[in-house]
């Protein structure tokens, strides 16, 4: 099933911990719509500017996948609201990321800069988060 125009659900909801360890990861229809509205207002349109491939290496967790995996608590990734993406570049990809942020091109929750850009989280804005640049070692 297509979310955007380059992602699929079948993507989005992958985990290689789920599979090992039978966990269902299946989300429900709210979570479905907020992966909708992540792929089609934040990643494809970064995909789009990029012109090159997103590799998704987590995006919607359940409850028990999350806690298998030891994600936070509160994690946006159990509503669907968050990815961690990467690509052939990650520092051209952050760069990009953070010129679409300032000229407006994209909104989001938090951006996140995960042990030195060896992936970055990015979500959804929420109350309380938008536009959140973070870095963490």
């Amino acid at each position: 099933m297509n979310l955007s125009q380059n992602f699929t659900l079948e993507e989005m909801i992958y985990s290689p911990t789920a599979r090992l360890r039978g966990i269902d990861n299946t989300p429900d229809t709210a979570q479905l719509e907020n992966l909708k509205n992540l792929c089609q207002k934040i990643l494809q349109p970064i995909r789009d500017r990029l012109g090159a491939p997103l590799r998704v290496t987590s995006a919607f967790r359940s409850r028990r996948l999350n806690n298998a995996v030891g994600g936070a608590k509160t994690s946006q990734h159990l509503f669907g609201e968050a990815a961690d993406i990467s690509c052939h570049d990650n520092t051209l990809l952050w760069d990009l990321i953070c010129r679409m942020l300032l000229l407006g091109e994209i909104t989001v929750g938090q951006l996140i800069d995960e042990k030195g850009l060896s992936w970055i989280h990015i979500s959804l804005p929420t109350i309380g988060h938008r536009n959140q640049i973070l870095h963490i070692k």
